[in-house]
């Protein structure tokens, strides 16, 4: 699998000339998946989370339009 790598410029600001500090740092493929993976993971969690809650209130204030609404978004979780 090709490396896949990211530059970056750090510049050094001196009077009267300006110096260029090139910089290069890699970053694994493998690390860049499992950082997106648990991103993820996290994001649906937290929203799946959300909408349980969003149903719990729509049950304890019996509006069953917010309910149904809610119940075909959570459908999408199971």
């Amino acid at each position: 699998m090709k490396k896949q790598g990211t530059s970056y410029v750090l510049i050094k600001y001196q009077f009267p000339n300006r110096v260029v500090i090139r910089a290069r740092r890699e970053v694994p493929y493998e690390f860049r998946l499992a950082a997106r993976l648990v991103l993820d993971e996290l994001m649906y969690t937290q929203n799946k989370q959300v909408l349980e809650d969003q149903i719990n209130e729509a049950i304890d204030h019996n509006d069953t339009e917010a309910f149904a609404k809610l119940s075909k978004l959570y459908a999408k979780y199971l």
